[in-house]
């Protein structure tokens, strides 16, 4: 399968360089060129991408706004990797929340762009360790949340809480099969159905609420 890719930046240099970068790849198709947030919105709708890479600030309309309208515009949209700047970009909480199912910093390595495409086109989350770092921080300067959790928490069976908290913390299937003692397919159905009831997107949407609502706090280990 061919994914098709929407490249969103305000300088024309650095779209021209994710184009050139993602060109000799068989499965990875760009689609489209933006440059800046109300072109990305237009260039969704006539382009069709499979997923946009996104940056947060540009001119006009900013990426979380872009980000936003993508995703709001029905059960079809393009899914969105954020392109962001270490330690710069105050807005990552934001974008997560506006429907961004991902983030990579800029200078990450090729084939980590590359395959964070792919990841996000297979429905899977992506967060760079230094951006999961900034959402941390994030929730650290907010008010802790009243125990207990808003209701919808209490769909989930002790087993799924647990998961929760494991996909929070930044744990893939893998090691939460491992911290569990599960099968990977087994802690799969798991994560499944968590989103399921949570009526929510993807492992991002996850971490989100896990901290929102004072499920897991900044500072928790395993």
């Amino acid at each position: 399968m061919t994914v098709r890719v929407l490249v969103v930046d305000d300088q024309a240099l650095v779209r021209a360089g994710f184009v050139k970068l993602l060109e000799p790849e068989d499965d990875l198709h760009v689609v489209g060129e933006a440059g800046d947030g109300a072109e990305a919105v237009e260039a969704v709708a006539r382009t069709r991408p499979d997923v946009v890479l996104m940056d947060i600030r540009m001119p006009r309309l900013d990426g979380i706004e872009a980000t936003r309208r993508v995703r709001a515009a029905g059960p079809a949209t393009p899914r969105v990797l954020v392109l962001t700047t270490y330690d710069l970009d105050e807005y990552v909480f934001e974008a997560l929340k506006a429907g961004a199912s991902g983030f990579l910093l800029k200078d990450a390595p090729a084939d980590q762009l590359v395959g964070g495409i792919r990841l996000v086109a297979a429905g899977d989350a992506l967060l760079a360790p230094a951006v999961t770092r900034r959402l941390i921080e994030e929730f650290a300067r907010r008010p802790v949340p009243p125990p207990g959790g808003p209701p919808e928490l209490a769909a989930l069976t002790s087993r799924e809480r647990e998961i929760l908290v494991l996909v929070a913390r930044g744990m893939t299937n893998a090691e939460i099969a491992a911290e569990l003692v599960l099968g990977a397919s087994t802690v799969k159905t798991h994560v499944g159905n968590v989103l399921s009831k949570l009526d929510l997107r993807d492992r991002v949407q996850a971490v989100v609420l896990a901290y929102e609502t004072g499920l897991v706090a900044p500072g928790d280990r395993p």
